[in-house]
């Protein structure tokens, strides 16, 4: 299933903190972005342990939230949707895109030339 934009943003949060509450959620997102109210969070967490995305553990008096899938498994799924959504499967006009709309500093090129090196032996 794939996750909604507010529910990326908190797996977001949980990815960079590790398994944490609602509050603790609530509050990074309040940190990065827009008013947050920690009853729509408290939903959103729970509607997203309903469909899986997250698991709740309920054995303490405060429930700690976690991702149900790894990070790179994740957005790799998400990537791979996109990319065959939007180019047709082709990763090279992906990239293309990208150079095209955004001035690469020579330090993100040198490593993207070395992720290629790596890639080829």
């Amino acid at each position: 299933m794939e996750p909604t934009k507010s529910e990326l943003e908190i797996l977001q949060v949980l990815w960079e903190q590790g398994p944490t509450t609602v509050r603790v959620v609530n509050d990074k997102l309040n940190e990065q972005k827009r008013a947050v109210q920690y009853s729509s969070t408290l939903k959103l967490m729970q509607i997203m342990a309903e469909k899986g995305i997250l698991i709740r553990d309920e054995s303490s008096m405060k429930h700690v939230y976690s991702p149900a899938e790894a990070e790179h498994k994740t957005k790799t799924a998400l990537l791979e949707r996109f990319v065959d959504s939007m180019y047709k499967g082709s990763a090279s006009s992906l990239v293309m895109q990208l150079f095209g709309n955004k001035n690469t500093s020579s330090e993100e090129l040198n490593e993207i030339k070395d992720f290629l090196k790596k890639l080829d032996q």
